[in-house]
């Protein structure tokens, strides 16, 4: 299946406006001029016609003048607008005194009449009742709704949650909030939506195994979105300007990206051969029957200790005997090797990077960091936080070279927590309580830099969260970093 922009890869491979032209009939030659010789009626009648053309054409000029600035001043009292049209984007002229402001590119108002698949009585929600067609009943609705049709292919909706209840660790919640901060700064940023669930959509499926009854429920609710993006909980943004590089994932055609090395999976065997908290997995109908085999595996299932069993026989590194979302995954591509034709496994950039190795590197990254802005001055520039990509494309030309991954030097993309449970406070024993919290903090605050720096201040310390700096004209030059 080959990717097309006018398809959905995984399964299938204007309006033209009118100008209006104004003719101005030319002014009547002067009275000096040799025509103004001739007899009195000729003169007369060529006086008046000149006269009434110039009183008609200044008329509609001055006409058309009022039009225009009562269609600006009142641009939604009498004008009906076709929902079927894409609205572009005002077209603002070097006039600073005029403030036109663009329409959205996709109509939010509008759901037409016509049946879709939420019309269907017999469509349901939950993890356990499998979708048909959907990618027929995908493309019908894009069909009904045009103007989301033309940003479909990078839509990306990002999900995360925690559990309905207060956490137990005092702080718990104090982080998970932090966390949540972070994501929904990095999708600001991005433009990136975002759905933020704290309810079991399965009474059955909790804890690791809770995310796939809400990825499935987010496919449905955004057909609109070519891609779901799960983020744990405890994992964040440590780069808030890299962007996903989509592109990668359409050359193949992989519906399903997670960070993860293929030789732990084939020759070591491990649990840990990747990581499911965080992935991407595309809206379509092979992902729907995959995420059905994969929550099968789990505690909806009649074989739930089945399962366990058959996956420590397996995986002899796995800690617990129950089955688990992220061994599940390792045991379905170990099982049918042909599954990397449509998983990737990411491990060029921290997709997902392991906090014990990431949060030591910190202090380096920031210096590193702070000697390219020193040396490119387009880097130093303060700007508007809606044009933030630009820089970050400009920063990327500074990269190169740099690596992406464990060893470099630049600011890894996302730090998971893995093993801390900020919300428990149940953190595996091999780390210390106060060790995680710490590395949180500072983990945080490092990225809360990014974005703070766009509204003029910054942490001087990471370890502080209270503490800010204003920056000065030329930061990072002058100030604290």
């Amino acid at each position: 299946m080959r990717a097309s922009s006018k398809s959905f890869v995984c399964s299938y491979p204007s309006k033209l406006l009118t100008s209006l032209k104004m003719v101005v009939p030319e002014v009547s030659k002067s009275q000096h001029s040799p025509m103004a010789k001739s007899n009195a009626r000729n003169k007369s009648t060529f006086s008046c016609l000149n006269d009434g053309f110039i009183y008609l054409g200044g008329s509609l000029l001055a006409f058309l003048l009022v039009w225009s600035f009562w269609s600006f001043a009142a641009p939604n009292s009498t004008r009906s607008i076709d929902p079927t049209v894409t609205v572009s984007t005002s077209k603002v002229g070097s006039d600073s005194t005029k403030c036109l402001h663009g329409q959205p590119a996709v109509n939010l108002g509008y759901d037409p009449p016509e049946p879709t698949f939420y019309d269907e009585p017999e469509l349901r929600y939950s993890i356990e009742k499998p979708v048909k067609n959907w990618d027929e009943k995908r493309k019908a609705w894009l069909k009904h709704h045009p103007t989301f049709a033309a940003g479909t292919r990078d839509r990306v909706v990002m999900v995360t949650g925690s559990q309905p209840t207060p956490c137990k660790n005092p702080i718990g919640d104090h982080l998970l909030l932090r966390f949540f901060k972070n994501k929904v700064d990095y999708c600001r940023i991005h433009g990136v939506d975002i759905f933020y669930n704290n309810v079991l959509l399965h009474p059955k499926m909790k804890t690791f195994w809770a995310k796939l009854p809400v990825v499935k429920a987010a496919m449905l609710a955004h057909p609109e979105a070519e891609w779901i993006w799960w983020v744990d909980s405890d994992a964040m943004f440590t780069d808030m300007e890299y962007k996903l590089p989509l592109r990668r994932y359409d050359y193949k055609n992989h519906n399903i990206v997670v960070h993860g090395w293929a030789k732990l999976i084939y020759e070591k065997k491990s649990w840990t051969a990747l990581n499911a908290g965080v992935f991407l997995i595309r809206n379509c109908q092979w992902s729907m029957d995959f995420m059905d085999t994969w929550a099968n595996m789990g505690p909806m299932s009649r074989d739930y200790p089945k399962w366990g069993e058959i996956q420590r026989s397996i995986f002899k590194d796995k800690l617990f005997p129950e089955s688990d979302d992220q061994t599940g995954l390792i045991y379905l591509i170990h099982q049918d090797q042909s599954l990397t034709d449509k998983i990737y496994l990411e491990g060029e950039y921290y997709f997902e990077g392991y906090w014990v190795d990431i949060l030591p590197t910190l202090a380096n990254v920031t210096e590193r960091y702070t000697e390219m802005e020193r040396q490119d001055g387009r880097l130093r520039r303060r700007h508007a936080e809606k044009v933030s990509e630009q820089y970050g494309a400009f920063r990327e030309r500074n990269l190169r070279g740099w690596g992406n991954g464990k060893g470099s030097f630049r600011r890894p993309f996302v730090t998971h927590f893995t093993g801390c449970q900020p919300c428990s406070g149940d953190h595996n024993q091999m780390y210390a309580g106060e060790s995680c919290w710490n590395a949180m903090v500072k983990a945080l605050n490092f990225a809360d830099n990014q974005v703070l720096r766009k509204y003029g201040f910054v942490h001087p310390d990471l370890l502080d969260s209270q503490t800010v700096t204003e920056t000065p004209f030329d930061y990072p030059d002058e100030g604290p970093w």
